[in-house]
């Protein structure tokens, strides 16, 4: 009896390993990602769509409470309201003076001026100074459209806007109004 039980178990035996093959197989077939040289795991690209970012969404870290929110590197502007809630968003064209990031308020405001570039523009909404005392300020051309004349001779601080976004903006910024500039 002894052979054959010794037959017997080595029957199970093999069967085990061979599910236990079977098994280890499916698993790294099924798995992610293959382990690098080192050990670490590999990277894995994720098959699920990514969420695109609303470009038109406030910005984190923009301040609180009523403000104007300007970005240098999106060319954007949020008006927002109480509780965070952005009234109006728009792109504009800004001029070859930047403002430094930071909180600013406005300090004067112009119904209609030439601008620096020569263009009629109106609801002149002055926030900085830039290098050699340009104003930095939101402005519209009165001929919409009209974008910044380009001239390296010319500073310009005007910060250019539609004349509907510049009417929004004439109407939400006051003086002493909050000024957000990000990057």
């Amino acid at each position: 009896m002894a052979p054959s039980s010794a037959g017997f178990v080595t029957a199970l035996t093999t069967a085990a390993l061979a599910t236990v093959g079977f098994l280890a197989y499916q698993a790294s077939a099924t798995a992610p990602g293959k382990a690098g040289p080192d050990g670490t795991p590999a990277a894995v690209t994720s098959q699920v769509p990514q969420v695109k970012r609303d470009p038109t969404a406030l910005p984190a870290g923009s301040g609180e409470g009523a403000r104007v929110v300007y970005s240098l590197d999106a060319d954007r502007v949020w008006l927002v309201g109480p509780g965070d809630t952005v009234t109006r968003t728009f792109e504009v064209t800004p001029g070859s003076v930047d403002p430094a990031p930071g909180v600013y308020a406005v300090t004067s405001r112009s119904n209609a001026i030439t601008g620096t570039d020569g263009i009629p523009v109106e609801h002149v909404v002055r926030f900085a100074s830039g290098a050699d005392g340009v104003a930095i300020g939101f402005s519209a051309a009165v001929r919409d459209p009209a974008p910044l004349a380009a001239s390296d001779a010319v500073l310009t601080g005007g910060i250019r806007e539609s004349r509907a976004d510049g009417d929004a903006m004439w109407t939400f910024a006051m003086i002493g109004a909050k000024v957000v500039v990000i990057h």
